[in-house]
This record gives C-alpha cells, sequence and structure tokens, in this order.
C-alpha cells in the first residue's frame, strides 16, 4: 500500500504543498494548477466560471497573477466587484486548491509592462483580436488577429495582468484511507483549521 504523504496529517505541511503546487502551476504546462477555473460575478449577479492560465504563484506575498483582456467580462467583472477565485483538481495526486480573494487589474503600470514584456508572441496576438473578446459574430471565423510584429502595438493596450491576493486558500486531498481538508485566512499572517471533508 502507498505510504500516505507527509501532509496528510501535519496542517504546516498541507499549507506548503499547496503553494509549491501553485508555484509549479506556471512552469509545468501539463500540471493541473497551470489552468485553473476562474469563477467571478457578472452584472447581474450571476456567476461566470471560465478557465484562465496561471502565470504567477508568489507564496511570501500571497498572490497569484494570471492575464486577460482588458475588454472582457471578466475584466469588467473583476473590475466592479474587486474579487474573485480560483479553482483547480489534479485527479492524478487527488488534491483540490482553491483560493479567493482581491483581486486588481494591472493595465498601464510596471507589473503590467512586465507581465507583457515576458509573454509568448503567440499570447500577445490574441490581445489584438478584433472585436473585442465575446462580441457577437456572424460566423465562427469573423473576427482578424494581426501578426505577431503588429501584436507588440496593436495587442498590448487590450492586456492586463490580474492579481488576486488571496485571503482564503483551501486544500481537499481525497484518500480511500481518510480524506483530509483545510482552509486558511489571511489577518496578519495565515491562519489555518483542519475541516470536514
Amino acid at each position: 500500500m502507498t505510504p500516505l504523504p507527509p501532509f496528510h496529517d501535519d496542517l504546516g505541511a498541507a499549507f506548503a504543498e499547496v503553494w509549491r503546487l501553485l508555484e509549479d502551476g506556471p512552469a509545468l504546462r501539463r500540471n493541473a494548477f497551470h489552468m485553473p477555473a476562474l469563477a467571478t460575478v457578472d452584472a447581474y449577479g450571476h456567476p461566470q466560471v471560465r478557465t484562465v492560465v496561471l502565470r504567477a504563484a508568489d507564496p511570501a506575498a500571497g498572490t497569484l497573477r494570471f492575464h486577460c483582456d482588458r475588454r472582457s467580462d471578466k475584466a469588467a467583472a473583476i473590475a466592479a466587484s474587486g474579487v474573485a477565485a480560483l479553482h483547480g483538481y489534479d485527479s492524478a495526486t487527488k488534491i483540490q486548491i482553491r483560493a479567493s480573494g482581491p483581486a486588481t487589474l494591472h493595465t498601464d503600470d510596471a507589473l503590467a509592462e512586465a507581465a507583457w514584456a515576458g509573454s509568448m508572441a503567440m499570447s500577445r496576438v490574441c490581445y489584438g483580436a478584433d472585436p473585442a473578446p465575446g462580441a457577437r459574430l456572424p460566423s465562427g471565423d469573423a473576427y482578424t488577429l494581426p501578426d505577431a510584429e503588429t501584436a507588440l502595438t496593436l495587442g498590448r493596450p487590450n492586456f492586463c495582468a490580474v492579481v488576486m491576493a488571496v485571503a482564503r486558500l483551501e486544500f481537499l486531498y481525497l484518500d480511500r484511507r481518510g480524506h483530509r481538508r483545510a482552509a486558511w485566512e489571511r489577518a496578519d499572517g495565515w491562519r489555518g483549521a483542519w475541516l470536514a471533508p
């Protein structure tokens, strides 16, 4: 029988494992936490969920970063509410991570510039799409994308980096010998507790 992982009954180890997995997410494309689901609330109070690419996780700052088109509904929802949530589940390790907290759009500051500079050419092209994300089209192909060179200038005004300051972090580990669930809230440091799975 496979031994239980060190975080199974150690709250501190579970917290470290959550951040390790989130830190690995941006770098490991096949990692389940590379593309978490983003949840927001739209202008009508309806929940909206979509997949984003996790670009950075900073355990020291307690932040997660992803990018979006500032013309998108998700950018509008984050700007209006100031909050967001991310969810990821890795079926191989049977670990679920949920994170929520205040989210800030960075469009014309140093953080946005650095994020844009670090973006791949194929990603920059998407921000130059015309019309804007979510616009109705007469057919599926009725939009244009700029070439990589033009995207450098055409896409940049539409690009924004989103930074979530994680206020609540939840962890669920599934194992037939006993599931483990924990949550941490940030207020003058992190405070955690085990929860019933």
